[in-house]
């Protein structure tokens, strides 16, 4: 058996295109592939990730994003000082204004995971480029160790034997391709590039992933928003469109029913 059976592990913050509304039909495509190794090149909060129902044999999850990289390295191995450091954290958005204020390069690893997942937890909508208080009328504080210490530790122990990298997505693909692999691929949208840190993603990788996969050994699926310039630039490969549901946009234009794309270089059944 190249996989078993594993528990569905909730993301422990919002992140900016979580694919939450998609991530069933994503994780169904997925865990039908008999794949040795899994591996994500922009894992984020890992909304796909942690909802896959089989594990591979070997699994490989990448960002970026140093803050990212950061929390899931410090959840592996500091897991119980970490809960401490959060223990007395209240929501307030007196400290909320101050986390965004502070330099992440001064802090300690420790502190710097705990900055980035208050600030997740208590963002409106999940967003990491110009984050806004988020304010609930129909629900508990956003940010309550009580509620949530039982999800970080579900995700501290999935994380168990999982290899966590902070690298360009192509040095990642090129480190862990191989013939049994199996890649998922969550980019920034197009028109979004920046909305995940400056200098991480830029409009022109999109051309230089497409000429990344044709080559890929293994097999890919990647979700992206659905634009004349994405099909265009993926035409190698099978295109297939679907529909999900934005809840936050940049504008009342992006909320709603939208199209999506799953570009694949190998056949799935609908």
């Amino acid at each position: 058996m190249s996989k078993h059976d594993i528990e569905q592990t909730k993301p422990i913050a919002p992140w900016l295109g979580g694919k939450r509304n998609l991530a069933k039909r994503i994780c169904a495509i997925i865990d039908a592939d008999p794949h040795l190794t899994y591996a994500e090149p922009f894992v984020g909060m890992g909304g796909i990730f942690l909802r896959r129902r089989k594990q591979a044999r070997a699994e490989f999850i990448n960002d970026a994003q140093q803050d990212v990289y950061n929390l899931f390295r410090v959840l592996q191995e500091h897991y119980v000082a970490f809960l401490d450091l959060m223990r007395f954290q209240l929501t307030t958005q007196a400290n909320f204004n101050r986390l965004v204020d502070t330099d992440p390069s001064t802090l300690t690893d420790m502190q710097r995971a705990a900055r980035f997942l208050y600030l997740q937890r208590t963002a409106f909508g999940g967003k990491i480029s110009g984050r806004n208080f988020g304010l609930s009328v129909d629900r508990p504080a956003r940010f309550n160790l009580t509620t949530l210490e039982s999800d970080l530790e579900a995700l501290h122990t999935r994380l168990s034997g999982v290899t966590v990298t902070c690298l360009d997505y192509a040095e990642f693909i090129r480190r862990v391709e191989r013939p049994s692999a199996f890649f998922y691929l969550d980019p920034p949208y197009w028109g979004c590039e920046n909305d995940y840190g400056k200098n991480l993603f830029e409009r022109a990788d999109f051309e230089r992933m497409a000429v990344h996969l044709k080559d890929i050994r293994g097999q890919f699926l990647m979700s992206i928003n659905d634009v004349p310039e994405i099909r265009e630039i993926f035409s190698a490969f099978r295109i297939t469109p679907i529909e999900t549901t934005y809840s936050i946009g940049k504008t009342n234009d992006t909320r709603g029913a939208r199209a999506e794309l799953l570009i694949s270089n190998f056949w799935w059944g609908e």
